[in-house]
């Protein structure tokens, strides 16, 4: 009986303990540890390092997924396992409102729950284990699926988007309940999509960019759904394939890491043209990725991997479609690379530059601040071919857990980004970050202004050179030039300023007239931005005209001087304007030529 009583005594010293560890895990009221309290400190405080990591965690929303180990340089996460890479895990997790427990850095029961929950909204197999293929989907997010029995401020954003679209009118309340589920039907309904009162991340992203007809649009044929093959096939011609009978409609970009019926869809379509042997899950993943590849090269096309609407209505609408053992089209001859970037280290500027009519890189398209590393820790000096690898999101799980947008890989150490964000938020930007744009502050990476970290990411491709120069001549009146606006830090995004002036008129045969004034250093004006068109004109100044005398122009100025015999004083003066003018008719005169006997 002793014994009894005492195993009695052990087993429920063991559940005491376990409940213990649950509470800690899921519940609010938990001591945070030293060991954590001393990370989340580290975390608060690092703000210079937050980018050289060689492959940022969390990235690559658009490669492939057999490439996902490279990408990640991390671990699969499971219960028992604990570090920084679970804390971002939960810290994600909270984010999206999934996780409500302590950020611990401990991956215990609730971490677990939290992780199944979100496997089962985005038709992930619920094993609770965050493998690489959930970490991309989840560190790619930018909107958590909202459905009924949902609450908080993305449900508030959400109502007062269906207000202005004309479906909700309902109080703007935070509660995802039946007026908003039907509203969101109705939507679903006008807008040809699957019914289901559920706002998932893209119909949430849909509506952001404009893609959704309001109650009152009229319906068009743009979004009428794609029918279903199996009762549309027909025969088109002796020698082609079966096509729909009406053509499928291309209605979204399709990629590694898309999902739902339109991926399914796809699936069974290269299935039955032999090109996928693979699960038809609706799950881009990388079988789909080889397929669709092997598709494009068989078919002529770019082997992006990638379904677009030229690859849609080839897969779909064409009966013409070279299967897997015909011979193949020929490769369309590849078009050149649009653009060549110059990192200028000496400056802290990027530089893009487009093709001339001879398909020489001169013509800047977009000039930039930027920030590369700092001396201790420089960036990557040499020339880098990009090879397309970005992601909207990146996070720096070496430094601190920081996070960055529009990450750009350059090389396998560095990449084009934003300035550092504490949290996968828009308005989470460290200010600080932003401020020292201008300034080495990095670890390697090149950040920039957000809107120019999304400009390098929108159109920038595989392909392109990246050059990082150290040694270039400073030059103060580019960087005068691309001065940033100033924040709002509650948004993080640039406060109005008033709209530029434009550039004066600029013509060689109207001078200014100075009278007894001179043009120094500091000076600006019309007649500052004509001195510098006309000494570009005759090759002594090589940067941007902005009606702003400093260093360049003064040392442009003397240059002139010098070579025509004046005292090179660095100061223009009415005199030396008659002598620019009449350096530029010589230097463009025609000659006049004999007329033949």
């Amino acid at each position: 009986m002793k014994r009894v009583m005492i195993f009695l005594l052990v087993l429920c010293l063991i559940l005491s303990v376990c409940a213990f560890a649950e509470t800690t895990e899921s519940g609010e009221a938990a001591p945070v540890p030293a060991e954590a309290e001393a990370s989340d400190d580290q975390t608060a405080d690092g703000d210079e390092g937050d980018d050289s990591n060689p492959e940022p965690v969390d990235m690559m929303e658009d490669v492939e997924l057999d490439e996902e180990e490279q990408i990640f340089q991390g671990r699969v996460l499971s219960f028992g396992d604990e570090g920084d890479d679970v804390l971002a895990l939960q810290t994600r997790l909270t984010e999206l409102k999934y996780y409500t427990g302590n950020l611990s850095g401990r991956f215990r029961e609730g971490t677990r729950k939290a992780v199944e929950e979100f496997q089962a909204d985005f038709d992930l197999d619920q094993t609770g284990v965050a493998d690489l293929r959930t970490l991309s989907i989840l560190f790619s997010l930018s909107h958590r699926p909202l459905r009924y029995g949902s609450g908080g401020d993305d449900v508030k954003d959400l109502q007062r988007q269906l207000t202005e679209l004309g479906y909700y009118k309902g109080k703007i309340n935070g509660n995802y309940l039946e007026t908003t589920k039907k509203a969101v039907e109705e939507l679903q309904k006008k807008n040809n999509l699957e019914v289901n009162g559920i706002a998932d991340a893209d119909l949430q992203d849909m509506i952001l960019e404009g893609k959704i007809l309001s109650k009152s649009d009229k319906p068009d044929d743009t979004n009428t759904p794609a029918p279903n093959l199996s009762n549309y096939l027909v025969d088109e011609n002796e020698d082609g394939v079966r096509v729909a009978e009406e053509p499928v409609q291309f209605t979204k970009k399709l990629k590694s890491g898309s999902s739902g019926k339109l991926v399914k869809q796809m699936q069974e379509r290269l299935t039955e043209l032999g090109y996928y042997e693979g699960p038809v899950s609706g799950n881009f993943q990388k079988y789909t990725t080889r397929a669709v590849k092997k598709f494009q090269t068989q078919n002529g096309l770019e082997s992006t991997g990638e379904v677009d609407e030229t690859t849609w209505n080839l897969i779909f609408n064409d009966s013409h479609i070279v299967l897997p053992n015909a011979t193949p089209k020929p490769t369309p001859e590849p078009t050149p690379v649009p653009f060549h970037i110059v990192v200028d280290v000496a400056n802290q500027v990027t530089s893009v530059y487009g093709r001339d009519e001879n398909g020489e890189y001169t013509v800047v398209v977009r000039q930039m601040l930027c920030s590369t590393g700092m001396k201790a820790t420089p960036s990557d000096v040499g020339d880098w071919v990009l090879n397309g690898r970005h992601a909207t999101w990146c996070i720096f799980p070496k430094w601190g857990n920081s996070y960055a947008r529009y990450w750009t890989r350059i090389n396998g150490s560095i990449a084009f980004h934003s300035p550092i964000y504490t949290a996968v938020s828009n308005s989470a930007m460290k200010i600080s970050s932003y401020k020292k744009l201008g300034q080495r502050a990095s670890h390697g990476c090149i950040r920039l202004a957000v809107w120019d970290a999304k400009w390098i990411y929108d159109n920038i491709g595989a392909g392109t050179v990246v050059s990082i120069v150290e040694g270039m001549d400073p030059d103060p009146e580019l960087r005068d030039a691309l001065k940033l606006p100033p924040l709002d830090t509650q948004y993080c995004t640039p406060i109005s300023t008033p709209v530029p002036t434009a550039e004066p008129e600029y013509s060689i045969d109207n001078p200014p007239n100075l009278g007894r004034r001179t043009l120094s250093e500091k000076s600006t004006g019309a007649e500052v931005y004509w001195l510098q068109r006309t000494l570009k004109d005759l090759g002594y100044y090589d940067t941007k005209c902005t009606g702003k005398m400093l260093k360049k122009t003064v040392k442009a100025v003397k240059a002139f001087q010098k070579d025509h015999g004046m005292n090179a004083s660095g100061s223009v003066n009415q005199q030396m304007i008659e002598s620019l003018v009449q350096a530029v008719h010589k230097a463009f005169e025609v000659p006049e030529t004999t007329p033949a006997p």
